[in-house]
């Protein structure tokens, strides 16, 4: 029988986030108004999300055995992330992410995918049990692609509803692409698989039947402040954003993602997910950071339906 629970496959990072007013010109030292150090990567932001809003959430990744590794190993188990199938790549780092967060909001990041990159289906083959016994698998694309793919397959086989938030965006194998129940991706990563622009809620409108071979059940489009599409094979809906004082918008995709997980486990309408998940996405962004500005489900149960 499955239990209500998540495995995340993907990625840690260690977040450095300089806010500032803007960013520096070519061969200009900046200097930033204020530095925060948290915890971050698109699988362990998700897997974060997951854990604070109540859902029981497994994690598959790697950190390397330096500072950042071991902080980053206290950071995910203290919001409840069981971390069995986490473990330390010998000679590499842990996964870092440089963020620049602007007065608006927007930010620009770069990252050093340090052992995140040495996942092997061999880690994932470590979990297939708790795979079996759960009911979602979450993945991105900041760990090979063949783990990916690799865990795609074997998550079918065990009946798990598979996620895929495909960012940042690369060519997968169509085979393995058709698999995947709930395909989340944003403005660019729409337009990379359809190959045409998509930058306002009508053009994403438009690329939904075209996207939609890749979501057996649910095609999510999000475009920040701009709002939302899901879209079922047969019916479209358009989720508004919250509006709220944004800080910094890192993680909000995450959240969004670990939001649609808890609400597929709950059994929720697709109209009322993407309402859900655009309300826990926008706490996400009141704050500096991600996973330490993530909500709690008491944090927006008040709020569900307002």
């Amino acid at each position: 029988m499955k239990n209500d629970a998540v495995v995340v496959v993907g990625s840690i990072n260690y977040d450095i986030i300089f806010k500032q007013k803007r960013l520096p010109r070519l061969g200009e030292t900046y200097s930033a108004d204020h530095v925060s150090f948290c915890g971050g990567g698109k699988g362990a932001n998700q897997a974060v999300q997951c854990a604070k809003l109540g859902l029981e959430t497994h994690m598959v990744g790697k950190v390397g055995n330096d500072a950042f590794g071991n902080e980053m190993l206290t950071s995910l188990g203290s919001y409840g992330v069981n971390l069995d199938y986490v473990s330390s790549a010998e000679g590499l780092n842990t996964g870092l992410g440089v963020v620049n967060a602007l007065e608006d909001g927007s930010v620009i990041a770069t990252i050093s995918k340090g052992a995140n990159h040495s996942l092997t289906s061999e880690d994932v083959d470590q979990a297939e049990e708790t795979i079996k016994k759960s009911k979602i698998v979450i993945l991105q694309l900041e760990v090979p692609k063949e783990v990916v793919e690799y865990t795609i397959k074997m998550a079918k086989e065990h009946d798990c509803y598979v996620i895929l938030n495909a960012a940042p965006a690369i060519e997968l194998d169509e085979e393995h692409l058709k698999l995947v129940d709930c395909l989340v991706v944003n403005e660019t990563e729409a337009s990379f698989y359809a190959g045409t622009n998509v930058a306002s809620i009508e053009d994403a409108e438009s690329v939904c039947a075209e996207l939609s071979q890749y979501a057996k059940d649910l095609l999510v489009i999000t475009l920040g402040e701009k709002g939302s599409i899901l879209y079922d094979g047969t019916k479209m809906y358009r989720i508004k954003p919250e509006k709220v004082d944004v800080v910094e918008t890192t993680g909000a995709g995450d959240s969004y993602v670990g939001a649609l997980a808890y609400s597929i486990i709950n059994g929720t309408s697709h109209e009322d997910m993407g309402k859900f998940s655009a309300l826990v996405s926008s706490r996400t962004v009141m704050n500096i950071g991600a996973q330490e500005a993530m909500p709690t489900l008491s944090d927006v149960v008040g709020n569900l339906n307002k």
